[in-house]
């Protein structure tokens, strides 16, 4: 994970408020972001979950829906590629004609790796299998920084996609996400952002990686995006946070060095035992499914 020879490269996540199923009103919005990114030095610029059509799509999914290989908007998304690594969250029409909750990373004018959402929440105030397909393979993907990994919101809630891309090699997450705002901790903060805090420190600290919430703001359908986006490093500690319910642009240097550190005091990951967890997997599946 490098862009100079002390491993290090400014991260930038962008807490946007999408427009419901305007792609070019969402297109402006992440060049006037990925623009500020940029001009403050940032390497890599993360949007969050579906950033450029907006979440609660439903009967709109068709129409905001994007073939990255033939889209003026992913066109656009190369051409700034050039100055700086994106992520765009998007709405992927397959090849099936199948729609996909996708994430993008994009460098120097070319698609690296796009990352379908495997986990589509279907209950309380979520309803997107109703609309998606889920993803089918999960995979760290070599970036110029090295390794990387991302996540889309609910597939974080799921502990077994950190340890899949950790040992995969991933030292950074990246986790794009629309989260609404619900409940309030103590009277501090927002339940939900309580919470994301909890998961990201946890994962991070566990697999001695850098961590990242991008979440999104704004309202539709009644419903309050709660952003907090958040930057965890390998020892669990947060190092830049966004604000609640409001637009906001944060920044973290990221060091090689803090994950070589973390993992000499915590060799975790050394003496993690794959062919353990393989036996152990295989019988439960088999116990599970009557096999």
């Amino acid at each position: 994970m490098s862009k100079d020879s002390n491993g290090r490269f400014k991260l930038a996540l962008a807490q946007i408020k999408p427009t419901l199923g305007n792609v070019s009103a969402n297109l402006k919005i992440h060049e006037d972001f990925f623009d500020r990114a940029v001009g403050a030095g940032a390497d890599l610029v993360v949007f969050p979950e579906l950033s450029l059509a907006g979440y609660y799509l439903q009967d709109l999914v068709p129409d905001v829906s994007i073939d990255p290989a033939d889209s003026d908007v992913f066109d656009k998304m190369r051409d700034l590629s050039h100055r700086a690594d994106l992520v765009v969250g998007f709405v992927e029409r397959g090849a099936d004609f199948r729609f996909f909750n996708s994430a993008a990373y994009l460098s120097k004018g070319e698609v690296v790796h796009i990352h379908r959402k495997l986990y589509l929440p279907t209950y309380g105030m979520f309803d997107e299998y109703r609309y998606f397909s889920p993803g089918d393979t999960l995979r760290a993907l070599e970036t110029r920084f090295g390794t990387v990994g991302i996540l889309i919101c609910e597939d974080m809630w799921h502990p077994s996609t950190f340890f899949l891309l950790a040992n995969d090699g991933a030292q950074l997450i990246l986790g794009p996400s629309a989260g609404p705002g619900r409940g309030v901790y103590r009277g501090q903060t927002l339940g939900s952002v309580y919470a994301w805090q909890h998961i990201i420190h946890s994962a991070s600290q566990s697999y001695m990686i850098y961590v990242t919430h991008c979440n999104r703001v704004g309202v539709e359908d009644g419903v309050s995006f709660g952003g907090g986006s958040e930057i965890s490093d390998p020892f669990g500690t947060c190092v830049a946070s966004a604000a609640t319910l409001d637009e906001d642009l944060i920044f973290a240097d990221i060091d090689k060095s803090e994950i070589q550190r973390a993992r000499t005091l915590y060799p975790l990951m050394r003496d993690e035992r794959l062919d353990l967890d393989m036996r152990e997997l295989e019988r439960i599946y088999k116990k599970r499914f009557g096999l």
